[in-house]
C-alpha cells in the first residue's frame, strides 16, 4: 500500500470535513456504522481468545502450573476485551449483532466450526 502524499492527505481531510458540513447524519452513521464493524470483529475474536484461554488452562493445570496460568491471564485479557468491545458497540451495535445471530443461526454466524467439532467429537464408527 502505498502512502497518501500531503496534498491527497489535504484534499482527503477537505473532503471529510465538506461532508461533515454538508450532511452530519449521514456521516455519523457512517461512523457508527464503521465503530460497530471493528467492535464486533473485536468481540469475536475475545471470545474465541476467552475459549482458547479456557482450553489450555483445562489441559495444563495439572501438569503445568505456569501454562495454566497463561491461560487464565489470556481468559482475564479476553474478557476485558468483550468488556470494552461490548462498550463500544453500545445498545445499538448489540441489537444488530443478536438480530444477525438470530437470523443467521449461531452455526452461520460462527462458521464451520460447530460443524468440525461435531465431526471430531461425534460417537460412533
Amino acid at each position: 500500500m502505498v502512502p497518501l502524499s500531503e496534498h491527497e492527505q489535504r484534499v482527503l481531510h477537505e473532503m471529510e470535513q465538506t461532508l461533515y458540513r454538508h450532511d452530519p447524519r449521514f456521516a455519523s452513521r457512517v461512523r457508527d456504522e464503521s465503530v460497530y464493524r471493528f467492535a464486533g470483529r473485536n468481540l469475536r475474536w475475545s471470545v474465541v481468545g476467552f475459549v482458547a484461554g479456557l482450553a489450555i488452562m483445562l489441559a495444563f493445570f495439572t501438569t503445568s502450573v505456569l501454562v495454566g496460568f497463561v491461560g487464565v491471564a489470556l481468559m482475564f485479557a479476553s474478557s476485558v476485551g468483550v468488556a470494552i468491545n461490548l462498550k463500544r458497540m453500545g445498545r445499538a451495535g448489540m441489537a444488530d449483532l443478536s438480530r444477525t445471530v438470530h437470523a443467521e443461526g449461531v452455526g452461520r454466524t460462527l462458521g464451520q466450526t460447530g460443524t468440525r467439532l461435531r465431526k471430531r467429537f461425534r460417537p460412533g464408527p
